[in-house]
């Protein structure tokens, strides 16, 4: 299972750097177009600012799994063991709050959404919007599955020192492979 869900989060990265590269080209080919050659790709602009919108979701997702988002880690790395569980406990019920919201939410804007048209490419605008069903449901199961295993005792020290901003020693780390 562990091994799916890595190949999976590997995906995701592989995603990334591909938004990321299409949005560069489109851009670039976009702006020698205009300097060079007095004209554009109106497509690039609409495309580049889609890719931008799911390269922030889908790096919110495994910037979550990497507890790479921002933290409070001052104050929780004076906090002992049972302090810090305390805090993760907090914080991912704080994450899977909004992130059901935010699920929700694109829930109930979809039929908007979905009946609305870009303006050059056709698309619906479901696909751009539609990302909320993305990064709302999978960072809501980061969460549970945290929650889980923190209730079930299975969170381990390694976890614990990441979510306090401690990062793993190079002893560590050889030993993770």
């Amino acid at each position: 299972m562990t091994r799916a869900v890595d190949l999976f989060y590997r995906v995701l990265e592989i995603t990334l750097i591909l938004l990321l590269s299409g949005m560069a080209i489109m851009v670039f080919l976009n702006v020698i177009l205009r300097y060079a050659f007095n004209s554009g790709l109106t497509v690039s602009d609409e495309l580049s600012r889609y890719f931008f919108v799911w390269l922030t979701f889908v790096g919110a997702v495994v910037g979550l799994r990497e507890h790479g988002h921002m933290g409070v880690e001052s104050l929780v790395a004076l906090l002992g063991k049972p302090g810090r569980i305390v805090c993760m406990v907090l914080t991912n019920l704080l994450i899977l709050g909004v992130s059901l919201l935010f699920f929700w939410g694109t829930w109930k804007q979809l039929p908007i959404n979905a009946s609305m048209k870009a303006p050059v490419t056709g698309l619906s605008m479901g696909w751009v919007y539609g990302i909320g069903f993305f990064t709302g449901g999978l960072c809501s199961l980061i969460a549970l599955e945290r929650l889980f295993r923190i209730v079930t005792g299975r969170v381990t020290d390694d976890e614990i020192a990441a979510f306090a901003g401690e990062h793993l020693s190079v002893e560590k780390l050889a030993e993770r492979g």
